[in-house]
Order: C-alpha cells, then structure tokens, then sequence
C-alpha cells in the first residue's frame, strides 16, 4: 500500500530502530487474532486474510505487550504497534523501510505456494 506511513524511532534490546506502519488501525487486529486460513497440514502454513475480506478490527482485540493495548489516538505509537501489531515493522533506523500489503493473503510459508491462493 502507498500512502500515509506513521513512524516512531525506539531502542530495541538496545539497538536504535524505527517502528513504522500504514496507520489503518481500523484494520489491526494483532498478529495472533488477525483472521486466517489454514492451507496445509503444518499449522504454521497460513494466509492471513487480506483487509478486504474483512471488517474492522476491534477497537481492544485482546491482545497487549509490556501493559499497552492497541492505541486508539489518531497518532499515537506504543509497544503494542512494535512487537503485536501484524501492520508495522521494525528495522534498524535509517534502513529502508517495506510496509505489509494487506491488499492481498499474506502467506506464512510462501515457498510452499508457487500459484495465488485467492
């Protein structure tokens, strides 16, 4: 997705690194309740669900990281956006910076995959 990108710069297991996601927390569930299918007999070989098969997320999807749940700001970033959230990445600050596209199924384990599962 091209568009708005929120980011934060945070100190990680004291390396200097950049919190950066789309802003869309209308559409974050949370890397464990983000809604999925499973595609094999490896419970890891999922796709997560692209945002146009779903509805909003939950404003608390349950899930929270060091005591912050899912921010309801505007603007505002917290660890749960670092370490929960299935929209952001975290990278060494300056690197380049490569946002999820929930435009489409995310798969897990791509390589197992050649053909679009949608």
């Amino acid at each position: 997705m091209v568009g708005l990108m929120y980011r934060m710069d945070v100190v990680s297991s004291g390396k200097p690194m950049t919190v950066a996601c789309d802003g869309r927390r209308s559409k974050a569930w949370g890397i464990c309740a983000r809604p999925k299918e499973q595609l094999g007999t490896d419970e890891d070989d999922i796709a997560l669900l692209e945002d146009d098969e779903l509805g909003d997320a939950p404003a608390d999807p349950g899930e929270y990281e060091g005591g912050c749940a899912k921010p309801s700001g505007p603007h505002a970033m917290n660890k749960w956006c670092s370490r929960q959230c299935e929209r952001s990445v975290k990278v060494a600050r300056g690197e380049a910076i490569t946002l999820p596209d929930f435009s489409k199924r995310l798969l897990n384990q791509p390589w197992k995959h050649q053909e679009e599962v949608r």
